[in-house]
């Protein structure tokens, strides 16, 4: 799950980017809300999260833009404000759910998972390709049957290939979707944690499920 931090607090940023990515969410951030809109119009999340009171243009007009552009990502718009209209004009502008500060971490995350969910039309439930299901919401992995354990980064790693099944996808889509715009690292990771999922979801079955395509990416299905 890939999502956009919009924050001006520098402590705010760091504790959600290093919070939401233990957990296996992809994060980028934006300190104003100018950088903000521009990443949300030229980049596709699965969730945004955005504070009201932002410099060079505050989360209501950046959240109106947003939507002026028919966009139609989740947002959870977050602020430290107390306003009886906060909530009811940032349901008006197109906002999906509102969070005071401070809120907890579960509280947070339970909230993204619920958006996410919401905004993924036809995606929503189980995963299903072939014997492989996967439950996005309970964390579970299951391959004929038997229970699959997976890392919160290769379980992110699988639910994006499941979501685009028997899609062609390149790495650089897999690094931004899964690891994040900001990740430093060689993509080489990107092969390191297909080796990862290859041999708890593939080696000890009869069917392979995920295919590299060469000079592409990588493909998840029947082939």
């Amino acid at each position: 799950m890939r999502v956009l931090v919009v924050e001006d607090e520098a402590n705010i940023v760091e504790y959600l980017r290093k919070s939401l990515v233990s957990e296996g969410f992809a994060v980028d951030a934006a300190t104003d809300g100018i950088t903000g809109l521009e990443m949300a119009l030229s980049e596709s999340y699965d969730a945004i999260t955005l504070d009201i009171m932002l410099p060079g243009m505050n989360g209501y007009e950046v959240c109106k833009q947003i939507r002026a552009a028919g966009i139609e990502t989740p947002i959870l718009m977050l602020t430290a404000k107390d306003g009886e209209y906060d909530e009811a004009d940032a349901f008006d502008i197109g906002a999906d759910d509102f969070l005071r500060k401070p809120f907890s971490l579960v509280v947070l995350k339970a909230r993204l998972q619920a958006l996410f969910r919401r905004g993924s039309a036809g995606r929503t439930g189980k995963l299903k390709v072939e014997d492989l299901v996967l439950d996005p919401f309970a964390k579970k992995v299951e391959r004929a049957g038997t229970p699959v354990e997976l890392t919160a980064r290769e379980f992110s790693l699988l639910e994006y290939l499941m979501h685009n099944q028997n899609i062609a996808i390149s790495k650089a889509q897999l690094l931004e979707h899964v690891w994040g715009v900001d990740f430093a690292a060689d993509d080489n990771v990107v092969e390191v944690y297909i080796g990862y999922l290859r041999k708890k979801i593939d080696a000890p079955f009869d069917l392979p499920l995920i295919h590299t395509i060469r000079g592409v990416g990588y493909w998840l299905g029947r082939k």
